[in-house]
């Protein structure tokens, strides 16, 4: 029975170190200690910017993401924007088309069936030239300033890969928008401080980040989450990645948790297809990037696997102590309350704490489908985005 307990609390252990201990340890390691200070003023001579974006029926967004790109403080003579188009289906490339005329440095690249992102972003890679990449999606829209808090850091010779700041812009309190702004707020500082601590940012979020052009790996074509390998792919070369807050942009995130389960359940395959690849920035455990890449990504990829191990353990452990039937409820309980919450949305009833209880377990469901779906093998990196809001 001492192997059980043993087993059942270092479950806990795990999920509670990589979300609330982990982040704790980033806190107290920052003191006072600040990002890249090597850095491109603005009235330098700042390099030219190559911005790379897959798109597939993207007619809703299609028009707010090309002029936030363009109503730039960055020199729009040292910008040019390629898309390629995954045979959109919808209005997409006309709308392209339109902005065209009246942007000289939009490009469309238009390719006939579904290709997959990974495969498109490469052939953008091949088509474009500048020193600098800006990897962004559909959904995301810049700020003035955006490109150039990415670019400024480039001076700094050891940097590969800056992130950007991911806000999130909608707050329903019917959906799941709360929680997901608050999980990405959380994310963006532990981002950062990963960063400045160690140059060792585990995986930029890929609506939209910065990366050398001399340190962009493709991603494999079957690859599904291929922003994270890219951004992961430069500590093969020993460089840093950092995260830069003040490089702001806003998504158009779904409040709809269907639509936000199906995307995690698509970036859990994506995440174990990553980890066999980068299996070897594991090594040696000691260094700040191998406990970064374990507590921040790892353990969270498996923690759906430790909560059932937990629970299951827990269950031999109920004669031993009064105590392991209070935590056999208390689990028991936690797992059903996103049905608790789903039946209280439905007469308008809204409770945060239960929401968020809702959210880490759905959340952790979508990310088990995802292993389950990976061991299976995966049939297709072809994606389709998420509903937009916009």
């Amino acid at each position: 029975m001492i192997v059980l307990q043993i087993i059942f609390w270092l479950c806990w252990l795990l999920v509670i170190h990589s979300y609330v201990l982990f982040p704790l340890i980033l806190s107290l390691l920052m003191g006072q200690k600040k990002n890249n200070a090597i850095v491109y003023a603005k009235t330098e001579d700042l390099p030219h910017v190559d911005i790379l974006l897959a798109v597939y029926n993207e007619e809703v967004v299609m028009d707010r993401k090309i002029q936030s790109t363009f109503e730039t403080n960055y020199p729009l003579d040292k910008i040019h924007f390629y898309i390629g188009s995954d045979n959109s289906t919808d209005a997409t490339n006309a709308i392209i088309e339109k902005y065209k005329a009246k942007y000289p440095q939009l490009s469309l690249t238009i390719f006939a069936g579904r290709t997959g992102k990974p495969n498109i972003i490469n052939q953008l890679f091949e088509n474009s030239s500048s020193p600098i990449l800006v990897l962004t999606d559909a959904n995301v829209f810049f700020y003035p300033e955006t490109i150039y808090e990415l670019v400024k850091h480039y001076k700094n010779e050891e940097i590969a890969v800056v992130g950007g700041n991911l806000i999130n812009e909608h707050h329903s309190k019917e959906g799941i928008a709360v929680q997901e702004n608050e999980y990405l707020k959380r994310e963006n500082q532990m981002k950062y401080q990963e960063g400045v601590l160690w140059g060792a940012m585990i995986g930029a979020f890929g609506g939209c980040f910065a990366i050398r052009r001399a340190e962009y790996k493709p991603a494999p074509a079957t690859y599904i989450v291929d922003d994270f390998y890219i951004s992961m792919s430069v500590f093969l070369n020993h460089k840093k990645s950092i995260n830069e807050l003040s490089a702001v942009y806003y998504e158009d995130i779904t409040d709809k948790i269907k639509e936000e389960f199906r995307r995690k359940v698509r970036i859990s395959i994506g995440n174990f297809q990553n980890l066999g690849s980068l299996k070897s920035i594991l090594w040696p455990l000691t260094s700040g990037l191998a406990f970064s890449f374990i507590s921040h990504k790892i353990l969270r990829w498996f923690a759906p696997v430790f909560i059932i191990t937990a629970l299951l353990v827990n269950l031999f452990l109920l004669p031993v102590h009064d105590f392991y039937q209070l935590t056999f409820i208390g689990q028991l309980t936690l797992m059903i309350v996103p049905f608790i919450d789903d039946l209280l949305k439905k007469v308008n009833i809204h409770f945060s704490l239960l929401r968020f209880i809702s959210h880490f377990y759905v959340m952790n469901l979508a990310l088990l489908i995802g292993l389950v779906n990976y061991t299976t093998g995966v049939k297709t990196n072809i994606w389709k985005p998420t509903e937009r809001n916009t």
